[in-house]
């Protein structure tokens, strides 16, 4: 028999039996560690017998095995426990207890249960296990409770409060049990102290405030139920204290509750806070109509801008986290319904629509004013004189068409006009009526003889359309010529507006189609961008990701502050109305110089309107990218908030320049390019500025000398070169000004305007340098608003003073855009979330809505700054009407 038998290949458990190469049969038995193989013939007659053997063989030594043994034996004590009670009793390895309660659960009424647990031995080697069993429920935690920090410090606490979760039930009432299991591992006694008690006020009410206390590792969280006929609330918790930093989280009624510090962010909405956190809460978001507010005590105060205060000498050293109690408040309000929404946005379209009715009441106004002048202009009762000034030029000679027909000259009814002044005296002694008829006949004569050139004058424009700046100049083609006119100490608007006017017009047209070609490919990115943010904020409930004002931030939809982002409508409105009225201008500008009008042609600033169609669009995406910025606003897009600012206020200082200086203002492509480079600088501030010494020193540096370069090449007119020879000429210039002879400056004005710009560009560097604030892009935006502001000054000043005149409607505008501003930047430093610190620190400063219960601050910022803005594009627009009729030659340069 030995030799027919072999070792097998594979055990099997519970006497399973496997075939061997040999035709036997092996049952193994496993009976704690011990196994026992049995082996048989595989024939048909003993497979019975073997198996009733292997069978008896197997009871024998499992009863043995147990009866001889030692065996691990533990008591478990159930007590029939009472709520409010405190038991104090002591656990082993050895001993278990476990405390068995029951109370009432009703369907309509939700009674909170709470578990505290304190633990009476010190230095304890190892923890006391707490398991609480429900129906459908069941909480662990272990005492002392080991909480973990950053840098994986460890906290420990002995008290520990938890309370239960309660789901739904189906029943109008009913008496359920749960279980407290007590066990340890240690082998010596630890004692504790155990109550469980029922929670008042468990189940919040509308509007009615409740406070309570809350450490770490003692969280608490309420439930709330929506009432009948409210979809939206708003849940604030307050506290007197900043720190401890705490968490607030609404989460959807379901076991187990998230209620520690290093769980409470895996489901529903948080947000970190240190005295002040509001969430708004959707029924459409909890189909059971209600929902868990949890508050959580954090670890440490690191997440809310706190310090960190304890360093572990040894990586598993357990750290003492002190007094970490806070008194907080809860109150949960009804928000806006849905006769609000509609309220607010009624009023923001009516404020900027009503912009809309203004502008058309003031061009009917203004088309009423030019038909009475044109009818004046046809009265025959009317005298030369009124003749004349309503004109704007001398009287017409009657023979002067005459001698123009003789000569098959080319000359327009201005220039037959222009005429009588040297006939005038030969035809004195006519009597006054037959001088008026004379007059009027010359006057209509010359109309049909300008429309008879219409089509010889379109014609040549079209002939001429591909000439470009550099193929086309009305200079005399050598530069001798441009540094003799541009280096005049008294220069007039004709010295600089010597190029052709369908030249500078292709040039300045460039701006527009430009900005509208960077506004799409900047604004698309940016609106994905932010969807995706949302996106985030929605999925993960990380409301810390933005920084909205949450008293008064009013959902609609995906959208978590809709009030924020409709306020932005006025930019978007404004400035297409804008654009309305240049586009109007332009019209008529061209429709007069189809006329060959002499007064467009020869009198008052250059009409050149691209900038001004490039800064009605500017301040649309404005709008735009301010929207996409409040969908999700913090510091890494803020840059989409500024980036246009920076626009605006680069094209007014371009425009301002253009007004006295068309032939020499900046192309296009240079100065999107240098706006290009603030940005850039605008971005590596915002990354990497913060208390970052050497990025301010190098920002500096550059501030200052880009504002130098500029200063020079306002002060030469664009004169000068910058190349190897700059120092020599220089050092030239200072020996002979200041040396050789004092003598003043040339460009005295000039000089003025530039010693104050450099005065305030390096105060800004300066204090840059000593302070380096936070926030860059806003201090990059007071660096181009302080120079825009200082030029138009300059500007306003330097017409008043050469004796030019601001019109009703232009000064109307100037003291209209001033007050707006004043008000607009008193709602602007209010402050009501900031980015510079952390989001629990920012919500130190929301404050609720102060304007229809749907806007807050900052929104009425949104409707006034746009107000203003689009008011200062008025008075850029008409603060030169009243040079119209002034011939170029005797309009300054400043």
């Amino acid at each position: 028999m030995t030799s027919h038998r072999r070792a097998v290949s594979t055990q099997q458990r519970d006497g399973e039996r496997v075939r061997t190469d040999a035709g036997w049969r092996t049952d193994r038995i496993y009976i704690g560690s011990t196994s026992v193989s049995v082996f048989s013939q595989a024939d048909a007659g003993s497979r019975m017998l073997w198996w009733c053997c292997g069978s008896v063989l197997r009871l024998v030594l499992m009863l043995v095995f147990l009866f001889c043994c030692p065996a691990v034996s533990s008591t478990n004590d159930v007590v029939p426990a009472q709520f409010d009670v405190t038991y104090f009793d002591t656990v082993t390895s050895e001993k278990q207890t476990i405390y068995s309660y029951n109370h009432t659960v009703s369907r309509n009424k939700t009674e909170g249960v709470r578990v505290s647990v304190e633990l009476q031995s010190e230095s304890a080697l190892s923890p006391i296990l707490f398991v609480v069993r429900q129906k459908q429920a069941v909480l662990s935690f272990q005492v002392p409770l080991i909480l973990r920090g950053l840098y994986q410090r460890k906290y420990q606490y002995t008290q520990v409060s938890r309370t239960l979760c309660q789901p739904p039930t189906k029943a109008m009432s009913e008496t359920q049990f749960f279980y407290v299991d007590v066990s340890t591992l240690a082998s010596s006694g630890i004692s504790y102290q155990l109550r469980v008690s029922r929670v008042d006020s468990f189940t919040l009410q509308t509007d009615k405030k409740f406070s309570f206390n809350a450490t770490p590792s003692q969280p608490q969280f309420f439930k709330y139920v929506f009432p009948e006929g409210v979809d939206t609330v708003i849940v604030k918790v307050n506290s007197q204290k900043n720190f401890p930093c705490s968490v607030m989280s609404i989460q959807d009624i379901q076991c187990p509750v998230y209620d520690l510090d290093n769980n409470v962010a895996f489901i529903g909405m948080y947000q970190t806070m240190t005295t002040r956190s509001a969430i708004t809460v959707q029924r459409k978001d909890f189909p059971s109509n209600s929902f868990y507010v949890v508050v959580v005590v954090k670890t440490e105060d690191e997440a809310c801008g706190g310090p960190l205060r304890f360093y572990p000498l040894l990586p598993d050293e357990l750290l003492d986290a002190g007094n970490r109690s806070k008194t907080l408040d809860v109150i949960v309000s009804p928000a806006i319904n849905s006769e609000v929404y509609v309220m607010g946005m009624l009023f923001c379209l009516g404020i900027f629509l009503s912009f809309y009715l203004l502008t058309f009441l003031v061009a009917c106004l203004e088309n009423k004013r030019m038909n009475r002048k044109r009818e004046g202009l046809l009265n025959p009762d009317t005298s030369p004189a009124e003749t004349a000034s309503l004109l704007g030029k001398a009287p017409v000679s009657p023979y002067e068409y005459g001698s123009f027909a003789d000569n098959g000259s080319t000359l327009s009814s201005e220039a037959v006009t222009d005429s009588l002044t040297s006939t005038d005296g030969n035809y004195g002694y006519m009597g006054s009526e037959t001088f008026k008829r004379r007059l009027v006949t010359a006057h209509h004569v010359a109309i049909r003889f300008e429309r008879s050139l219409e089509s010889i004058s379109r014609s040549r424009q079209e002939s001429l359309s591909s000439v470009e700046e550099d193929d086309y100049d009305t200079l005399a083609d050598i530069d001798s010529d441009k540094n003799i006119v541009r280096t005049k100490k008294f220069l007039c608007v004709s010295d600089l507006a010597r190029k052709d006017k369908r030249i500078l017009s292709k040039k300045y047209q460039i701006y527009f189609w430009n900005i509208a070609t960077i506004a799409v490919f900047y604004a698309l990115p940016v609106i994905q961008l932010v969807i995706t943010y949302q996106t985030v904020v929605n999925v993960t409930g990380n409301q810390d990701i933005c920084y909205y004002n949450f008293l008064c931030a009013h959902p609609l939809g995906a959208l978590s502050s809709f009030n924020n982002i409709l306020s932005n409508l006025g930019y978007v409105l404004l400035g297409l109305l804008f654009l309305l009225i240049v586009l109007q201008r332009d019209i008529l500008h061209n429709r007069a110089l189809e006329r060959n009008d002499n007064t467009a042609l020869e009198c008052g600033i250059p009409k050149h309107f691209g900038l001004y169609y490039a800064m009605g669009t500017a301040l649309m995406m404005e709008g735009l990218l301010s929207a996409c910025y409040h969908v999700c606003p913090n510091y890494t897009n803020f840059q989409f908030d500024t980036s246009f600012m920076y626009m605006i206020a680069g094209l007014c200082m371009l425009k301002l320049y253009q007004k006295r200086h068309p032939d020499i203002n900046a192309s296009a492509y240079s100065a999107y390019a240098c706006l290009a480079a603030v940005i850039f600088f605008s971005v590596l501030g915002v990354v990497f500025g913060k208390g970052n010494m050497a990025f301010w020193i190098v920002f500096s540096v550059i501030h200052i000398l880009a504002t130098m370069l500029l200063s020079t090449q306002l002060y030469y007119m664009g004169r000068w070169r910058l190349d190897s020879g700059i120092m020599r000429r220089m050092l030239y210039v200072i020996y002979t000004d200041c040396i050789r002879q004092c003598s003043g400056p040339m460009y005295i004005d000039r000089m003025v305007l530039l010693v104050m710009g450099n005065i305030v560009n390096w105060s800004l560097a300066a204090y840059g340098l000593i302070n380096r604030p936070n926030d860059f892009a806003s201090y990059l935006l007071a660096i181009a608003i302080c120079n825009l502001l200082l030029y138009f000054a300059f500007y306003i000043i330097m017409k008043l003073r050469s004796g030019e005149r601001i019109q009703c409607l232009a000064l109307v505008c100037v003291l209209f855009t001033a007050v707006v501003w004043g008000f607009a930047l008193f709602f602007f430093f209010q402050g009501l979330s900031t980015w510079q610190k952390t989001p629990a620190e920012s919500r130190e400063h929301n404050r609720e809505c102060i304007l229809l219960s749907f806007f807050d601050d900052h929104d009425i910022w949104h409707f006034l700054s746009s107000i203003a803005m689009f008011g200062s594009f008025l008075v850029l627009l008409t603060m030169d009407d009243d040079l119209d009729s002034v011939q170029r030659d005797k309009i300054y340069v400043f």
